[in-house]
């Protein structure tokens, strides 16, 4: 059984090869060429310093997958706001860790006062990732049409939300 555990220095390496195998053949990313393991640790160090979570999915001391979530933008206002990123180990998809991985990251980012977390998918032939959002209770709030160009061809992306705790019942705290 998969540990949904926080990320550690030591999980870089393969965080970064999961990342690497979806840039280079997969559209849910619109990165072009992988990010180097430096690059992904400041990536990480980024998310940790702003009190959100960076999650892995660990089976028999083996990374299969993780997940962060980091302000929708860069701009104060939006801390309450986090969107969401989930990657799976190319030879561990359809086991269901990428829901494992997006509930506690939802429970995770509810308790560092995050309120609304949303999906920005890249391509709408992402089934997949739309299919996972869905069943972890996000709703589809749009499409922006051919904003990506990857792989000769022009990609969608699907803009998924979903309230955590009080959502925008309340001010936040």
């Amino acid at each position: 059984m998969p540990m949904i555990r926080a990320s550690s220095d030591g999980d870089l390496p393969a965080i970064t090869a999961i990342y690497a195998h979806h840039v280079l053949h997969g559209t849910g990313t619109f990165e072009i060429d992988p990010p180097t393991c430096a690059e992904m640790a400041a990536r990480r160090a980024e998310v940790l310093g702003r009190g959100l979570p960076y999650l892995v999915a660990e089976e028999r001391g083996q990374v299969l997958g993780f997940c962060y979530c980091n302000w929708f933008k860069p701009r104060p206002a939006y801390r309450f706001s986090a969107e969401d990123s989930v990657y799976v180990a190319d030879g561990a998809r359809g086991r269901g860790l990428g829901r494992l991985l997006l509930d506690a990251l939802a429970q995770q980012a509810q308790a560092a006062g995050v309120r609304k977390l949303m999906a920005v998918i890249g391509d709408s032939a992402n089934v997949g990732s739309v299919a996972l959002h869905r069943a972890a209770g996000f709703t589809e709030v749009g499409v922006m049409r051919s904003v990506g160009w990857k792989f000769g061809a022009w990609r969608d992306i699907v803009l998924m939300e979903k309230p955590l705790g009080a959502g925008d019942s309340t001010p936040p705290e």
